[in-house]
């Protein structure tokens, strides 16, 4: 039996790792782009920053899609309490990448399901520890010309060949790193109705 879902479901995001993420759960779903300002707030903390950004991520989309469970996501990086943006560029990246080798740097996954039919929403933050490589400025030189991670926060896309660079890692949510943590989602889910398995009866 498929699952059984109360309302539609869309991912608000333009990110096509969250896309395939969310594919894993066999659940139909439409993905619609917010147009929002990600611009962090003054003396906004990094947790704060991804929190508001997923929330806001959701009601941007909830004002245009009516009926819906509303997937918004947003990811902060950053390493001694400072935030680590999008690179934006191969020099800004490079010296991104140059300060977080042989680092402990912290990701902020944060994630809100907002029900539109009622205005209910929860949202979680999950951290993730990630631990860099001291790697030479070859290396991550070569690095960068390669996957050209200019628009992710800490300019290493782990799904990819950034997992290279990674030494260890720690979290509760194995896919938070990539930018959709799957356990605390479809615990979101559940409490909004949504149904993954059905039991079937067993005949001889």
């Amino acid at each position: 039996m498929q699952p059984i879902l109360p309302a539609r479901l869309i991912l608000g995001s333009s990110s096509i790792y969250r896309k395939e993420l969310l594919q894993r759960l066999h659940l139909p779903f439409e993905v619609m782009v917010p147009d929002l300002d990600e611009t962090p707030l003054p003396d906004e903390s990094p947790p704060q920053t991804a929190l508001r950004l997923a929330a806001a991520k959701a009601a941007a989309i909830a004002r245009l899609s009516g009926s819906a469970l509303i997937i918004g996501s947003d990811q902060v990086a950053t390493l001694d309490g400072l935030q680590i943006g999008k690179p934006g560029d191969h020099a800004r990246a490079l010296a991104q990448l140059q300060m977080m080798r042989g680092r402990e740097v912290i990701f902020h996954t944060a994630l809100c399901l907002l029900d539109s039919r009622d205005g209910s929403s929860q949202i979680e933050n999950v951290q993730t520890v990630v631990q860099f490589r001291e790697l030479p400025d070859a290396e991550l030189d070569a690095y960068l010309r390669i996957e050209q991670p200019y628009d992710c926060a800490g300019s290493a896309k782990n799904e990819g060949l950034g997992i290279a660079l990674i030494a260890s890692l720690r979290s509760d949510d194995p896919t938070a790193l990539t930018g959709l943590p799957l356990i605390a989602l479809t615990t979101m889910l559940r409490r909004a109705g949504v149904t993954f398995f059905a039991a079937h009866s067993a005949t001889n």
